[in-house]
């Protein structure tokens, strides 16, 4: 039997990528990714020459199979996404299932993931959090919503910036426009920057500012009275 390596990538900085990583990527048989053009930029970087197979959302329910029986073959193969951690709100999760259905072993590199950096930073509390991702476009994204109305964890939610404020009118409509949030932007990146207010002032902001880049939305939990109230006196960015 082979062995199947979920393997973080950078979020933004290129150096945020973990030596272990760079030597699976290096030692693997193959490595599948999200999107071969933008992986072939991060493995010429760090002049990886292994060969890349494109697996994505569109392709994996079909493509799995195959790579199950390399890997029963012996084969070792890196799982990489377009950055962070494959599974969360990026392919991998299926492969994940099948290859630990086949017996494969399934390991997990520690690594990035815009999640964590983006609640450890917001001010908010984080020793308990829900993790909700992209809210649905469509269909019961509303109804989802007033099913979180009385989660008392912090939550992290992600967002294109195409749609970031329209979810934070849909949030202050749901959860109050006193509620403390923190959005972050481009977490890694250059122009990395975190406002930080109730839902009231973050929707102003956004109204003046163009949302740009890509967007993690920590939104603080219903507040019971056994907890102590965090705030932020003024909008922060």
């Amino acid at each position: 039997m082979g062995m199947l390596y979920i393997v973080p990538t950078p979020v933004g900085n290129m150096e945020d990528i973990t030596l272990r990583a760079l030597r699976i990527l290096k030692e693997a048989d193959l490595v599948l990714a999200e999107d071969t053009r933008t992986s072939g930029v991060l493995l010429k970087h760090y002049d990886i020459k292994n060969h890349l197979i494109a697996h994505h959302k569109f392709n994996e329910h079909g493509a799995t199979a195959g790579v199950v029986e390399r890997l029963k073959s012996g084969q070792t193969v890196a799982l990489i996404s377009d950055a962070g951690t494959p599974g969360i709100s990026d392919p991998g999760f299926y492969l994940a299932r099948e290859a630990a259905r086949a017996g494969i072993t399934v390991q997990t590199l520690p690594g990035a993931t815009a999640c964590v950096p983006a609640i450890v930073s917001s001010g908010l509390p984080c020793d308990r959090f829900c993790f909700e991702g992209f809210l649905p476009q469509r269909k019961g994204r509303l109804s989802h919503l007033e099913s979180l109305k009385d989660e008392t964890r912090t939550m992290i939610f992600y967002e294109s910036p195409y749609r970031v404020l329209k979810t934070l009118k849909q949030f202050r409509d749901i959860f109050g426009g006193e509620r403390q949030v923190s959005v972050a932007r481009e977490i890694s990146k250059l122009h990395e920057e975190h406002v930080r207010g109730t839902l009231d002032e973050a929707v102003a902001h956004f109204e003046e500012t163009e949302p740009r880049g890509e967007f993690v939305i920590v939104l603080a939990g219903k507040e019971n009275k056994k907890q102590e109230k965090t705030s932020f006196k003024n909008i922060e960015i």
